[in-house]
């Protein structure tokens, strides 16, 4: 079998990574590829830079969260850019404990756990490659052999700066087994795993009165003690922490603001020192990545507390707030319904849209921005054109209110309202109007909503649907024109040719006859009065529409129907306009004759075949439409 091939390929690509050498050998690794003596906090940033970035509307997109993580780009690059890179340079923000922190739901697991998967694969590539002293619990880094007095000698040589010193039980081992003599010391490559409590460690924090502070220290091993003769004895001891086994790479803080005080100092004491108390022994040095989450909530209460001002001010606080974006919203939903088991029921076209919708409203706060209302906010949001704002408009929209995104409707409630909608018996296909019913229906159960909460979310399912039902007009309305797009573009370069001709007081020419006209006045109104131009505003608007293609040309970018917000919806109400009684007609007729028999069944073919829907949706979107229409 195939898998079995692949498991006995992996076995062996791993006992290839394994490599055994002494402190010599190392040395010449180590002038051959310095970074393998890089530190923890470096490791993690060359990791996630070495995956490559692109801008993405703006922002950086780093390709390492790219697949997992959507609509979080500015807190990532905050997190990479403001906390990582600047530690991976040494700079004293990696004396403090990275807490992220931000609502339910948000994303802040997700991101620990791609970094410990990630680690676990870096450190079996070239790149990520690095090495501990054979047999050190805590995968000692071999340059603390080198001692005191001679490591600023090295720093010159090698260009490597050593921080830290050797643990309790390998300072026994080179003494004992080695005789002092470090060239001799054997040095093996580590590869981190989560699993074998290599590289990384998670803490959580559970009953204060039942938790030990050997949980995140090591203990006494009290079997040995009548062997060895004393609880100061290394070899009596067990260095299985989390601090000890997550040294040289990361360890996860679980609630960490629910811990007890105790257990804060001695991070603080790692973070700030680079080594903690441990027993009976001297401080152990450690190098490690420190990340903890937690809510806003447990946050706010955290610094209300006067007691807690020093610690306070060690911690770098990461806010992680929801996603903002329709669209990178959709990707949330698609990606956890791909890790689910139901493969057998489809999602019609804009259902998922319609429930992102929803969720975006209610994270997003009214704008005191004059003609800006929360659609058009949440379209700028987006990545859409709207009509009057720009760029900078967006800018001071994200700067109007710096918390913005922490609070609001959490991914995991429409997911399991997604779920409920679609694991009901019979069902074959679901739409935005299921998904909407079942949003609708789950607010009643939801425990942490209030009345007033309650109310304002009834409103966003019906702003929604009333999105889904413009979109579902356009799509079969689309359906019914031939070549809609063709159409478009047709009618588009029709105006745009009478418009300039308008402008500039001149003619156009006939395409067949070659004849020389005057601007078709009636053409141009009866497509700018489809979005409630006067008579007056004609001239302006024709006006601002050459400015636009002008700005278009300059930037060397292609001017469409699409380009122009007003335009285009005048180009499809007219479009749309000319077939509105006969798209009524047809969808609607409870007896259709045969020739509008012929034309549903060609509209179904078209929406399957080109928008995506099933047999059963697009009869349900059909009579839906029809329903609409004739109101």
């Amino acid at each position: 079998m195939d898998i079995l091939k692949q498991i006995a390929d992996y076995r062996a690509k791993e006992k290839e990574l394994a490599w055994e050498g002494t402190f010599v050998d190392y040395l010449q690794i180590v002038k051959e590829r310095p970074h393998v003596a890089q530190t923890a906090h470096s490791r993690v940033y060359q990791m996630i830079a070495n995956k490559g970035k692109k801008i993405v509307d703006g922002n950086k997109q780093y390709e390492f969260f790219s697949t997992e993580l959507f609509g979080l780009d500015k807190a990532i690059e905050r997190l990479v850019e403001e906390y990582l890179h600047s530690a991976a340079k040494r700079l004293d923000v990696r004396k403090r404990i990275l807490l992220l922190m931000g609502p339910v739901s948000g994303g802040k697991s997700t991101i620990v756990t791609m970094l410990k998967r990630g680690l676990e694969k870096y450190t079996r590539t070239d790149e990520g490659a690095l090495y501990g002293i054979k047999g050190c619990p805590m995968h000692e880094d071999p340059l603390h052999l080198i001692p005191n007095d001679l490591r600023p000698e090295f720093e010159k040589e090698f260009a490597i700066k050593i921080e830290g010193n050797l643990c309790p039980l390998c300072q026994l081992q080179l003494e004992n087994e080695y005789q002092g003599k470090i060239e001799n010391v054997k040095v093996e490559r580590i590869l981190f795993s989560e699993d074998k409590r290599i590289g990384i460690g998670t803490f959580s924090p559970s009953d204060p009165k039942s938790q030990d502070i050997a949980d995140l220290t090591g203990s006494i091993d009290f079997s040995t003690i009548a062997e060895y003769g004393s609880e100061s004895d290394p070899r009596a001891y067990r260095f299985d922490g989390e601090l000890n086994k997550a040294n040289r790479g990361l360890m996860e803080f679980q609630e960490m603001l629910k811990s007890d005080e105790k257990f804060l100092w001695h991070l603080l004491s790692l973070t700030q020192e680079g080594n903690f108390k441990a027993g009976r022994f001297a401080l152990i040095s450690a190098d490690e990545l420190i990340v903890a989450h937690t809510n806003e909530a447990e946050y706010k209460s955290f610094i209300s507390n006067k007691k807690n001002e020093a610690l306070q001010s060690r911690i770098i606080v990461m806010p992680i707030p929801y996603n903002l974006k329709v669209t990178e919203e959709e990707k949330i939903y698609k990606k956890l319904i791909l890790q689910s088991e139901i493969n057998d029921v489809h999602i019609a076209p804009h259902a998922l849209n319609t429930a992102a919708i929803f969720s975006i409203l209610t994270r997003l706060k009214e704008s005191k921005k004059q003609g800006m209302d929360i659609l058009k906010k949440l379209r700028l949001y987006d990545g859409q054109d709207v009509e009057g704002f720009n760029e900078a408009d967006l800018e001071e929209l994200h700067n109007e209110y710096p918390d913005e995104g922490m609070s609001g409707i959490d991914p995991r409630y429409v997911i399991n309202r997604i779920s409920s909608a679609l694991i009901k018996e019979g069902v074959k296909c679901i739409n935005a109007l299921d998904l909407l019913r079942a949003l609708k229906d789950g607010l009643d159960q939801h425990p942490s909503i209030t009345r007033e909460e309650r109310e304002k979310y009834l409103n966003y399912i019906s702003i929604a649907r009333k999105e889904y039902d413009e979109a579902a007009k356009t799509e079969v309305q689309k359906a019914f024109v031939y070549s809609f797009e063709e159409s478009a573009k047709t009618l588009m370069e029709n105006y745009l040719d009478n418009v300039e001709a308008y402008v500039n007081n001149s003619k156009i020419k006939d395409p067949i006859t070659n004849e020389e006209l005057p601007p078709d006045e009636r053409l141009m109104r009866s497509i700018e009065e489809q979005i409630g131009i006067s008579e007056n505003a004609k001239k302006s608007f024709r006006e601002e529409i050459l400015i636009r293609i002008s700005a278009y040309a300059r930037k060397g970018k292609r001017f469409d129907y699409k380009s122009h917000d007003r335009l285009r919806e005048a180009i499809q109400k007219k479009l749309f306009a000319d077939l509105k009684d006969v798209v009524k007609i047809t969808t609607s007729t409870k007896t259709p004759n045969e020739n509008q028999l012929k034309k549903i069944n060609e509209v179904s073919k078209s929406l399957i075949e080109k928008y995506g829907y099933c047999p059963v949706c697009s009869n349900e979107l059909l009579k839906y439409v029809g329903s609409l229409l004739n109101r």
